[in-house]
Order: structure tokens, then sequence, then C-alpha cells
């Protein structure tokens, strides 16, 4: 049986945000569950704010391409999504929205037809970030992504974790362990 493989990624590029210790932490996770993990940290691919004049002037940007190409190598994504104002970030947006774009020989909503995602968020507030995933499970199945039926918000997430970035013992560590259980073996199916 082969190794699924898996991008996890957080919908923020910032240096000490918590949907990156939840991204990081779950990979581990899907990792001793049978995946193949890649960890994508979306600071690393910086690109500008969509705007169809500039992809007529300029085409996809090289970070945009690097990603698609990235997630249509693969089986599926895990995002752990931060939550602005009720909804997604909008570099997650943004990032999808290029990763999208059909480019020449390339066709558009490659790195998304077809894979199976599982969403996931944390924020100190007391829904976790579960706001922001009804949009986000809404965008992702729009663009022939499979979301996973289940899906964890963990409130009070600057609590949620120990100093070596594990989840601390308790539901949400059993949940989440279950349901990246469920998401490896649906992405070997």
């Amino acid at each position: 049986m082969t190794r699924p493989k898996l991008v996890f990624l957080a919908g923020s590029a910032r240096k000490d945000s918590l949907n990156k210790k939840l991204a990081a932490y779950a990979a581990k996770v899907a990792d001793q569950h049978g995946a193949d993990v890649t960890l994508v940290d979306l600071a690393d691919y910086p690109m500008p704010l969509y705007d169809g004049d500039l992809e007529a002037a300029d085409g996809i940007p090289a970070n945009a391409k690097a990603l698609r190409d990235l997630f249509a190598g693969h089986d599926g994504f895990c995002i752990a999504s931060p939550e602005y104002n009720s909804a997604f970030s909008p570099l997650l947006k943004n990032t999808i929205d290029w990763m999208s774009r059909p480019d020449g020989a390339v066709p558009g909503l490659v790195a998304f037809h077809g894979k199976t995602a599982q969403l996931l968020a944390t924020s100190p507030g007391g829904l976790g970030g579960l706001r922001g995933l009804v949009m986000l499970r809404m965008l992702l199945g729009n663009i022939g992504v499979l979301v996973m039926p289940d899906q964890l918000a963990i409130p009070a997430g600057h609590e949620a974790f120990d100093a070596d970035g594990s989840l601390k013992a308790g539901p949400f560590k059993e949940m989440l362990a279950g349901q990246l259980s469920h998401f490896v073996a649906r992405s070997k199916a």
C-alpha cells in the first residue's frame, strides 16, 4: 500500500502563527498515520495581490506556479486557517486564486480538482476559527476539492500547545488524531 502524499500549510505568513504550529503538529501526526508529508510556509511564496491585468501583462507569478505544481503532485492537503473578521485570511484567498489560474497547457484548478482536504483552525477566541472554516469549505468545494466532513477548530489556541509544539493532552488532541487518520486513509483511495 502506498503512502499518500499530503501538503500541510497554514493560511498565515506570521512567524509565530498559532495555525503554523497547528499545521506543523498535524503534519507530524499524519506522518505517524502513514502519510508522506510536505510542510509549506506561505511566507516562502510571496506573490502580488491577484489582478487580471497583472496576469495578462506578466503571467502567473513563479511562486504561484511552484505551489501549483507542488499541490498537483500530491494527493491532498491540510490547511490550518486563521480567522480574520469571521473569514479565512486574505493571504490564503490570494494564494488559492493565483494557483487556480490556467497557464498555457496547464489547466486551471489542476492543484485542486479531485484532491482531498482536511480543515483545521485555532485562535485565541472561544470559537477557535470555526467561522472562517465555513467559507473555506465552500470555496474549496466549488473548485473540485473533496473536503473531509470533520474539521477541527481549537479555541484558546494560545494555551493549546506544549513547549515542544505538540497539542496538549485532551479531547482536541484525540479528535485531531482521529480526523487525520481518516484523512490519510481517504487520501490513499
